[in-house]
């Protein structure tokens, strides 16, 4: 216990060193800046998992300095929003678990935070950090409208030919405004769950994790309260202004979570079917559409439930791939 507690500070430490280095090649590299950002929320929910909320407390605080005294304090802000506290936050949620009794189940028992709570609780991080970052960077028709005009122009200067439509023209514009914040949020609530699932499977791997390692395409659900906020959003487009650009966030962020228990619940109703790696691989690929991406949300939509994943209460235990899984 002694030795772990020794090694909490420097994990952190070097955690925040690596996620920073990972934040700069995203903001030299950018064909791959993307992924590069969500990678740096990996060392973070790394030392989170495995030696808890000091050491990701401590990387966060490392990662945060460095990107403010090597780039700008105002690049450290946005990225320590966007993504350093919600790598934190998920590795706390990811730790916290209770006795099993408490929910009506065994005393020799310990229940963990569900996943879909988890997952939910990513949503409205990104959510909150999007909105943010749109206000202080003033988004919004005038900023969307001279991004449209400044593609339009350079389209024009390689083809002076080209005839625009007027009527097209002010239609892309208005969609824009929406579509923007919509996919950034989707997308990134997808990469940060892709850090958050691949950081789980390394720490278990290392022996170091507290948390049981669970079946994800029965676990990965959306808390059934979701669909209220998701709802919420899709009417909030409709109030047109600064509502419907807050409206399309949450459609974004939130249709994310149900597009990946959607998934999720594919995975799950296609174990030992012969059809599985075919279905997998063309519902992936249709997903390209809007209509069956929609599709796979719907389903998304109509599974929702809370999975807890269920432990031995010892503490010199070890979670185990066979840990059960109870619904509530």
């Amino acid at each position: 216990m002694t030795r772990k507690t020794n090694t909490v500070l420097p994990t952190g430490i070097l955690a925040g060193i690596i996620a920073t280095l990972l934040v700069l090649g995203a903001s030299a590299q950018l064909s791959f800046a993307s992924v590069l950002y969500a990678a740096s929320a990996l060392p973070i929910l790394i030392a989170g998992l495995g030696w808890g909320n000091r050491a990701a407390i401590a990387g966060v605080l490392t990662a945060s300095l460095l990107c403010a005294l090597l780039v700008s304090p105002f690049f450290a802000l946005a990225t320590v929003f966007i993504t350093f506290i919600p790598a934190a936050w998920l590795s706390h949620l990811a730790n916290l678990a209770r006795p099993a009794s408490e929910l009506g189940g065994p005393d020799t028992l310990m229940a963990w935070y569900p996943i879909s709570d988890i997952l939910m609780h990513l949503c409205g991080l990104v959510t909150l950090a999007v909105i943010a970052l749109g206000v202080v960077i003033g988004y919004g028709p005038d900023l969307t409208n001279q991004m449209v005009d400044a593609m339009t122009g350079a389209m024009q200067q390689q083809e002076p030919s080209l005839a625009l439509n007027p009527d097209g023209l002010a239609q892309t514009k208005s969609m824009l405004v929406l579509m923007l914040p919509m996919v950034q949020g989707g997308i990134w609530v997808m990469l940060l769950f892709a850090a958050f699932y691949v950081a789980m499977r390394l720490v278990s791997r290392s022996g170091r994790a507290l948390r049981p390692r669970e079946d994800m395409p029965s676990a990965l659900r959306m808390n059934r309260f979701a669909i209220f906020v998701f709802l919420a959003g899709i009417l909030l487009c409709f109030a047109g202004g600064v509502p419907a650009m807050v409206g399309a966030t949450v459609c974004g962020t939130f249709g994310a979570g149900f597009l990946m228990s959607g998934f999720a619940a594919l995975h799950f109703r296609s174990q030992g079917k012969d059809w599985r790696l075919p279905g997998l691989i063309l519902s992936y690929l249709s997903c390209l559409l809007v209509l069956p991406m929609a599709a796979v949300v719907v389903l998304g939509l109509l599974d929702t439930r809370r999975t807890i994943a269920l432990t031995p209460a010892k503490s010199d235990t070890k979670p185990t791939e066979n840990d059960t899984n109870t619904d509530t």
